[in-house]
């Protein structure tokens, strides 16, 4: 406990392939939403940019996207317009580099920078209008999600009420050996063609910065962790940052109420990102476990345009508000 089980996601029967529920959701959901942008500073001399959907509410959901997304992608927007038609603001957050802008610094944003979230937190905070926040995150942003609230544990802010996260790679090191298998292919391709874009940029303008240290552009998330993402951020190779990063050693000290949802056939997902015993040992962490949904996928036909990913999370939180 707490296990859900089970799952009430049916998945499309045309869509029970994961492969064709992961780029149905990608590449096929449009979703209208009005965005306000701000930018905002953080204290190494960089910045972050977000992106409100207000209502004139007190209530506000916080959304994090996955690896090279952004807060124009149709889940980040599916799930703020849900809440929104609930009477929730919602806010996008554009993790450092990923809002069109190439971010001012070399370090770059990664899989376990919960201190962007906590200053991003409390931009919110200081300006005394939410009194129930909840945080959510896909992928990526979901392991930020899961690793901050269990770096704080008890030490939270009373306004936090909930944290929601689906398509997880809590084990980082392993996820990685996932994302290499031929199958996954497509998706290796496209992500590092954009990262190595960045880095090549990067080069361009930060003085003293080799964007080619071996000669050429990485080929896995492997030698791009380790030539990149590692030293820039502080860490000492590519497995320190994973292991480091990874928000499975986080669980156990998450103490706010929190869902993650990991369809069974995420094909970017190891056997070690889904926490069966961290959650039955937790009575704050609930994880279900649905047989099907892809990666970042969950596509429903039911309600006005709504995924299976923003009715659960919605109900998850209406019981805690």
């Amino acid at each position: 406990m707490p296990l859900v089980r089970p799952s009430n996601y049916k998945a499309p029967s045309i869509l029970r392939n994961p492969h064709f529920n992961t780029i149905y959701a990608a590449l096929f959901r449009k979703v209208e939403l009005d965005y306000e942008r701000e930018r905002i500073f953080t204290t190494d001399g960089d910045f972050i940019d977000l992106d409100w959907a207000v209502i004139g509410s007190d209530k506000l959901i916080i959304a994090i996207h996955g690896l090279e997304g952004h807060s124009g992608r149709p889940y980040i927007k599916g799930m703020l317009r849900y809440f929104g038609q609930k009477g929730w603001d919602g806010l996008g957050m554009n993790l450092r580099g990923c809002s069109g802008e190439l971010n001012h610094r070399l370090e770059t944003y990664h899989m376990g920078a919960t201190d962007d979230l906590e200053t991003v937190i409390q931009h919110v905070l200081e300006q005394d209008r939410y009194r129930q926040i909840v945080i959510a995150g896909f992928s990526l942003g979901g392991n930020i999600v899961l690793k901050y609230l269990g770096e704080r544990g008890s030490d939270l802010h009373p306004a936090l009420k909930a944290g929601l996260t689906f398509s997880v790679p809590c084990e980082v090191l392993t996820s990685n050996v996932e994302i290499n298998r031929r199958q996954n292919r497509i998706y290796l391709k496209r992500f590092l063609k954009t990262m190595n874009q960045k880095i090549l940029e990067k080069g361009e303008i930060i003085p003293d910065f080799d964007p080619l240290p071996e000669g050429r552009l990485p080929e896995n998330f492997y030698e791009f962790d380790n030539w990149y993402t590692a030293p820039i951020n502080g860490f000492k190779d590519a497995e320190d940052y994973w292991r480091k990063t990874s928000s499975l050693r986080f669980l156990p000290n998450i103490n706010l109420p929190c869902l993650l949802i990991s369809a069974k056939d995420d094909t970017f997902l190891s056997p070690q990102s889904y926490p069966y015993n961290q959650a039955e040992a937790n009575d704050s962490l609930y994880f279900e476990n649905p047989s099907r949904g892809g990666h970042i996928g969950f596509v429903e036909w039911k309600e006005n345009g709504a995924y299976y990913t923003d009715r659960r999370a919605w109900e998850f939180v209406k019981e805690l508000v």
